[in-house]
């Protein structure tokens, strides 16, 4: 019964749309669609004159352009880039347009993240000397941005710092990150070995990834409106959000490294002098939660929940300090009101079963997709096995047969007929050479030699059934004189004539083995409707005595399994005047249930 193909889940959709796309071009237009969105708010909103803001749309869609030119021609497409940061800062600057800060002061995010990516791509393809000049140029240009933009007098010692710190850091990581990545022989095996891995690790994991990417970036405006002061509690989490991603690695030792992270940043907060409005409602960033609620998710996928709970624990611990600690209250005072606790431990225990239970649904379905595997690896193997049974009894057996029945005759024949002993002599050497072909075309098989998605089994269905059951009868291997009676059309399916050959070749051969004083054997093949008959009768009487090369009793039991397959039907059994007689009904067209 065959099962129709499965859907494709919308996670695997996305993820061959990422993988088309690639993730630096997903990661800009990300950017480009919050851009998007922030700039056209901000253009129709009361404060301000209506629609200036859509002046700063050119130069986003100049950086986007610039980063995806970057891909083929990197040096060119820094230099245009950077161009395009100091003409659209006269722009700005012309319009009297206010701007926004992202990662960098008066920088839009889309624009941080082109420019991130052409130092990428620069440091990653363009020789070192052209890359610096190319690097250096964007560098200018995000500078002349970053002073240029900014409309409401001087720039604060503090903006100016975050500018710098955050420009370097990310400067310094796109310049590492693409020089490692330079092709060189030697290291492109290893290189895709790591991308692979890379690529494994984040399929499945995009909703985490994107979750923990808008969190970094909510938690990045916090720590512009705190001054650096912010800066520990934000490497916190972005360390938090780095072992969250890797954590299906290695997620017992990952839930404790949140919790670590956690606990860390609950303890130093009260340190830092931040303001109130730094302080978040549950007392935990806003990144750090996400990434506890992952690392909970793929420990509970990973092992069972009976030993994954002491680390479970652990996190929990970590995040009752947190929110003891920072929770959102004037001054930092610690958390003592009962009520307020309560509400916290409900709004945590949901947060933590919600996450338990996501980690128990996927490993169900982890475990339910590697049972189905391991079910189709079986049958796929039982199946395989069916068919080389099949094919050693059929056809090796049907000429070791035939050797056996000549040899048999030429010991009798060969006192009284030296002439006919040679002759039964030359069809022997024949039918060892066929069996011989035959047994090597097997273990070829069998050692998987054959190209993939084929085997030798596969590749033997007949072209021309007509031809080759003349052929099959002229070689007469199992010693009885064959007379054929055929009407069939030469545009027959390859499965339906192959099986059709394999039906006749092994009733011969029961013929030869089991029919004693058979002098004939007719075979009937013709098409009838929308099926191939086949008849194979003998004029011979059951054998008393054991057969040639004895019986092992699987000749009927593989020809049912081949008519079964194709969902036909088969009898045998003895005629009326006494021979056997086998038929066979076989579909020229599927008809078996597809459900």
């Amino acid at each position: 019964m065959s099962q129709a193909p499965p859907s494709s889940s919308f996670s695997a959709r996305v993820t061959e749309l990422v993988r088309r796309l690639g993730m630096p071009v997903v990661v800009l237009l990300a950017a480009l669609l919050f851009d998007l969105v922030f700039v056209t708010d901000a253009a129709l909103d009361d404060v301000g004159p209506r629609w200036v803001d859509f002046a700063l749309l050119p130069g986003i869609f100049a950086m986007v352009g610039c980063a995806i030119w970057a891909r083929r021609r990197a040096a060119v497409a820094a230099m245009v880039g950077a161009f395009a940061l100091a003409f659209f800062t006269i722009f700005i600057r012309y319009l009297h347009t206010p701007t926004y800060s992202s990662v960098l002061a008066n920088l839009s995010i889309t624009e941080v993240v082109a420019g991130t990516e052409m130092v990428f791509y620069v440091a990653r393809k363009v020789r070192p000397g052209a890359a610096f000049a190319a690097i250096s140029s964007l560098v200018v240009g995000a500078l002349i941005a970053v002073f240029g933009r900014y409309t409401y007098g001087d720039l604060s010692y503090s903006t100016i710092l975050q500018a710098l710190l955050f420009g370097s850091f990310l400067l310094v990581a796109a310049v590492v990150i693409g020089a490692s990545g330079r092709t060189r022989t030697v290291q492109r095996e290893q290189r895709l070995r790591r991308l692979r891995r890379i690529n494994a690790l984040a399929k499945g994991q995009w909703p985490l990834i994107g979750a923990l990417a808008l969190s970094l970036l909510f938690e990045f405006g916090f720590t512009y409106d705190s001054g650096t002061s912010g800066f520990p509690v934000l490497f916190c989490s972005i360390g938090a959000a780095v072992i969250a991603v890797l954590s299906p690695r290695r997620p017992a030792d990952a839930i404790l490294g949140v919790a670590g992270l956690i606990l860390l940043s609950a303890l130093v907060t009260p340190f830092l002098r931040l303001g109130y409005d730094y302080q978040f409602p549950g007392g935990i960033p806003p990144a750090q939660m996400v990434a506890g609620i992952g690392v909970v998710v793929n420990l509970v996928r990973a092992m069972p929940l009976i030993k994954a709970w002491p680390r479970i624990a652990v996190l929990t611990a970590a995040v009752g300090v947190g929110a003891i600690l920072n929770a959102k209250r004037p001054g930092f005072r610690p958390l003592t009101d009962p009520q307020e606790i309560g509400g916290l431990v409900v709004a945590a225990g949901l947060v933590l079963g919600i996450a338990i239970a996501v980690g128990l649904f996927l490993r169900s379905r982890d475990s339910e997709r590697t049972q189905v595997m391991k079910a189709a690896v079986t049958d796929a193997q039982i199946t395989e096995r069916m068919a080389l049974a099949r094919e050693l009894h059929d056809v090796v057996a049907h000429h070791v047969t035939g050797i056996v029945v000549q040899a048999q005759a030429a010991r009798m024949m060969g006192e009284k007929n030296p002439q006919l002993a040679l002759e039964a002599m030359g069809r022997i050497e024949d039918a060892g050479t066929e069996a011989l072909a035959a047994m090597r075309r097997l273990v070829r098989s069998m050692r998987g030699d054959a190209p993939a998605g084929a085997s030798d089994l596969s590749e033997q269905a007949t072209t021309d059934l007509d031809a080759d059951l003349r052929k099959l009868a002229d070689g007469a291997n199992h010693g009885i004189k064959t007379t054929l009676m055929l009407d069939l059309p030469p545009d027959l399916p390859h499965e339906v004539g192959r099986s059709a050959l394999r039906l006749v070749q092994e009733s011969l051969t029961n013929v030869g083995k089991h029919a004693a004083d058979a002098t004939e054997a007719l075979v009937h093949a013709e098409v009838t409707g929308r099926e191939l008959h086949l008849s194979v009768r003998d004029n011979g009487r059951e054998q008393a005595h054991r057969p040639a090369g004895g019986s092992g009793g699987y000749g009927l039991v593989g020809m049912r399994e081949r008519v079964a397959l194709l969902h036909g039907r088969i009898t045998a059994g003895r005629g009326p005047d006494g021979g056997w007689r086998v038929e066979a009904w076989l579909p020229l067209e599927a008809n078996g249930d597809d459900g």
